[in-house]
């Protein structure tokens, strides 16, 4: 049976079923079409990249609030920043990679250091964009993202989340990058979106041995490990860590003290990543041995989805291998 505590799953990792497989970028598609609805205010606007994001309804629907900008992302930032200073609530829509490396600058000054209300929604982020190759698969952005000052970064795991991410930073003040993907992925979380809440970790699972934290699509493949490592007789809490920033320091140094080591798994380079927040809290407050699932300071290639996390190590395999290794070294 699954209990509820702070509308938060609390459960064991092998009671967590699926309830279908859908893209994250869909559960954008699907969420933006409803607040807009709700909010005439939202305006959202595309460096033609429309189909991708799943705008088709909204664009028939609503087409008051959506401004197809063509491929010109910089001119789209600054539109965005200009405007919330009417009151609007834009959301710019394309890859990661366009939506932060080629608009840092953009986003640095007219909507960061500005404070705009901008949300800055971004898909086909990490390895999983697949077959599009390194020059599309940005694992660079949460650290681009992060380290902006006032800069919200939310990286839901699945359709369902996403679509609740999507409709929840419509009331939340400041700006955002909202991080989200292109294949089908297990979707598993609330219908309703109610187990979201910006900056509040979600417990997937209570353990006494280790600690996993993942965000993304990797949230997964942490729930996968998981199994495998409780029926091997391993003791495994799950965290999602959806919301990078602000961070829930609570949460986290709460397990780390239970379980005495933690394996974060992002699908993000390491360096500057999530791993790297977990990593300052753990050092400041309760040091722990920790391992690190992500890219190790390297570029993607061109693959299929789980190709490329088997690759480079992102996957359950990988994660249970970490999980053993950290609780080893717990114990020297």
């Amino acid at each position: 049976m699954i209990a509820v505590k702070h509308n938060l799953y609390i459960m064991n990792a092998k009671d967590i079923v699926v309830l279908n497989e859908k893209e994250t970028r869909a559960g954008f598609g699907d969420g933006i079409l409803e607040v807009a609805r709700e909010n005439k205010d939202v305006v959202v606007l595309t460096a033609d990249l429309a189909g991708s994001f799943k705008l088709g309804p909204l664009m028939k629907e609503l087409p008051t609030q959506f401004i197809e900008v063509g491929i010109a992302e910089a001119n789209m930032i600054g539109i965005a920043a200009g405007l919330t200073i009417g009151g609007k609530i834009p959301y710019t829509t394309t890859f990661a990679g366009f939506s932060t490396g080629r608009v840092y600058d953009q986003i640095r000054q007219s909507v960061a250091y500005s404070d705009k209300n901008v949300k800055i929604c971004a898909s086909h982020a990490g390895l999983t964009l697949g077959e599009d190759g390194a020059t599309h698969q940005i694992l660079e952005d949460i650290g681009l993202m992060k380290m902006l000052p006032g800069m919200t970064v939310i990286v839901p795991c699945d359709y369902n989340q996403t679509k609740a991410a999507t409709k929840a930073i419509a009331n939340y003040q400041g700006p955002v990058y909202l991080r989200f993907g292109r294949p089908k992925w297990p979707n598993f979380t609330k219908e309703d979106g109610s187990d979201f809440i910006i900056g509040k970790a979600q417990i997937l699972a209570e353990g006494n041995d280790v600690t996993i934290i993942a965000c993304g699509h990797l949230v997964w493949k942490a729930i996968e490990a998981a199994k495998q490592l409780e029926e091997q007789g391993v003791s495994v809490e799950v965290i999602n860590l959806h919301t990078i920033k602000p961070l829930d320091e609570d949460a986290i140094i709460k397990s780390l003290q239970k379980t005495g080591c933690v394996v974060t798994a992002e699908e993000h380079n390491i360096i500057g990543g999530m791993g790297d927040v977990v990593a300052q809290v753990a050092a400041k407050n309760c040091p722990v041995p920790q391992e690190f699932i992500g890219t190790k300071d390297t570029f993607g290639e061109s693959g299929t989805p789980n190709q490329l996390l088997t690759k480079y190590g992102l996957d359950a395999v990988n994660i249970v291998e970490e999980a053993k290794k950290v609780i080893a070294r717990k114990h020297k």
